[in-house]
């Protein structure tokens, strides 16, 4: 790692792991120190910690600790944004230098005041029906998933597509019940206003599941926020434009932006 250069630390989407942001790997290792945990419930962590967002952002706090980080770019891709708004909630910012947010919303499910969670309209309703489903029928769940996560109208490239199948599918319903169910629960609309860092919000064009409502709405109420909109993407740029993403990245970490 270069000392002038900022470590990223990336976290990704419910379902996913740390393996999900190669790219990122691949073309920032040799610029700075890259360090994407596997959170609760995902990866190589299991069941270590307690299956909630709060528990991951305590965990990801202790990564800092641990590492001594310090001007830290921090990426949330879709859950991983909701643990990174509980690490600032829970722990403050002073180790922060920005954060990136990936394609997500400050509130999953939608209520009568509440329009800009999932695209789909998900409800408190329809989640109590999807709690229940995780489990007996993830193999379906694992499939919709995957393909949800490219741009809409496109085909993904198959290998990128085999991958996410691959991995969503091998992951424990078990212990990601709970983690939906915790990530469902999460409200950081009022948080917003009171991040004191910048923060980037990157939104692609073609997502299946945020519209781009989304990221204005959350850019009208975080003090220093800038959109980064990737117009070949849906769910996750840092997978569908990852030299777009990785340039961005490489801005953050050398301080251009």
């Amino acid at each position: 790692m270069r000392p002038e250069r900022k470590p990223v630390v990336l976290l990704h989407g419910w379902s996913c792991h740390g393996g999900f942001f190669k790219p990122q790997f691949s073309a920032l290792a040799g610029e700075t120190l890259v360090i994407a945990p596997d959170l609760p419930g995902h990866g190589g962590t299991g069941d270590k910690a307690e299956l909630a967002i709060e528990s991951a952002a305590d965990e990801v706090s202790e990564l800092f600790r641990a590492e001594n980080l310090r001007d830290v770019v921090l990426v949330g891709w879709s859950m991983g944004a909701h643990v990174a708004y509980s690490l600032v909630e829970r722990h403050g910012s002073a180790r922060l230098a920005c954060l990136v947010v990936e394609d997500m919303t400050a509130k999953v499910l939608n209520d009568d005041g509440w329009r800009l969670g999932t695209s789909d309209g998900t409800d408190a309703g329809r989640n109590a029906e999807i709690l229940c489903a995780i489990e007996p029928y993830w193999p379906q769940f694992s499939h919709r998933i995957a393909g949800r996560i490219f741009a809409e109208g496109s085909e993904p490239d198959p290998k990128l597509l085999a991958f996410a199948v691959s991995e969503i599918a091998s992951a424990d319903p078990k212990l990601l019940r709970p983690m939906w169910a915790s990530l469902t629960s999460q409200d950081f609309r009022a948080l917003l206003s009171e991040i004191d860092i910048p923060v980037h919000l990157a939104t692609g064009a073609r997502s299946a599941l945020y519209r781009r409502d989304v990221a204005l709405w959350q850019a009208e109420h975080i003090r220093q926020a800038t959109i980064h909109t990737f117009d070949a993407s849906g769910h996750a740029p840092h997978l569908e434009e990852p030299d777009k993403f990785n340039a961005l990245l490489l801005d953050l970490v050398t301080g251009v932006r």
